[in-house]
């Protein structure tokens, strides 16, 4: 039996290492060789595949609704394209959004299942799939360097997620549970890992830009917060299907579950990222 899980453990490491093999290429050329209106079009494209999603786990379940509810999504990234002095106001919002998740999520304790509609989702879900639109093409917007910072906020995102995955099955077997009612498989020392991933990018990105020692010190924070902003959105979404009794927002990605499994540490971790590389000055 033991050996039988251990294959499957495999097989599904391998699928999934496999599938984002394949979408890593594409998503980097999208980030460096799109013009921003291009890049905002087709991010655009994957938060309404994720909000499709999002229907399911509000609850939404009548055909029209389910494409009405993309549409409010897209509507809402057209205003802000339009009037994009409102993009920082957004993402702001939403990063405060998410850093009270960070404060409410610890105190979970049991996890009811609920039927029917929860509408409060569906306003919630402005602040999930705008806010990190908003943030990202902000950021790609920014003469010279927009779009290494977006690469960069990627490369901190897989960098740390790696690192908190075999850090935390190489040493956080017994060790304390991070948040055993929504994520029974996360590991403080996972966390410690994502952390430490989270210090090596902030301090290779302040090198290359030969930062100052105050300036580098902010990009740690920032590096450090947005990090574990991103834990914080995979818990979230993990409360999100415990609710509705499901494992995966879907099946749209081998080995990675849906669109939103795949995006959900990035879906809280850019509007943080985006507001505190402004507040801190590091956009030239």
């Amino acid at each position: 039996m033991a050996e039988v899980e251990v294959l499957a453990a495999s097989n599904a490491l391998r699928i999934r290492t496999i599938t984002a093999l394949a979408l890593v290429p594409l998503v980097i050329a999208a980030v460096l060789g799109l013009p921003t209106p291009a890049f905002a079009v087709v991010f655009a494209g994957v938060l309404i595949l994720a909000a499709v999603e999002w229907c399911t786990l509000a609850g939404l379940t009548r055909s029209i609704a389910r494409v009405l509810y993309p549409i409010a999504i897209l509507s809402a990234m057209a205003v802000l394209w339009i009037w994009p002095r409102g993009q920082p106001w957004f993402f702001g919002l939403s990063a405060l959004w998410w850093v009270a998740q960070a404060a409410s999520l610890p105190r979970v304790r049991e996890i009811p299942r609920i039927e029917g509609v929860q509408w409060s989702l569906l306003a919630v879900g402005l602040l999930v799939l705008v806010g990190p639109w908003a943030a990202l093409i902000h950021l790609h917007r920014l003469p010279e360097t927009g779009p290494a910072l977006v690469l960069f906020l990627l490369f901190l995102m897989w960098t740390a997620d790696s690192m908190a995955y075999f850090v935390g099955r190489a040493w956080g077997g017994g060790r304390a549970k991070l948040a055993p009612v929504l994520s029974p498989g996360k590991t403080r020392v996972g966390v410690y890992g994502a952390l430490v991933g989270a210090a090596v990018c902030g301090l290779i990105f302040a090198w290359i830009r030969s930062e100052s020692l105050t300036a580098t010190l902010l990009i740690l924070l920032v590096c450090g917060v947005s990090v574990v902003i991103s834990i914080v959105g995979d818990l979230y979404e993990s409360l999100l299907k415990r609710r509705r009794g499901l494992k995966d927002s879907s099946h749209l990605l081998p080995g990675h579950g849906g669109m939103l499994d795949r995006i959900d540490s990035l879906t809280a971790a850019a509007p943080v990222f985006a507001l505190g590389i402004t507040l801190i000055g590091v956009t030239t």
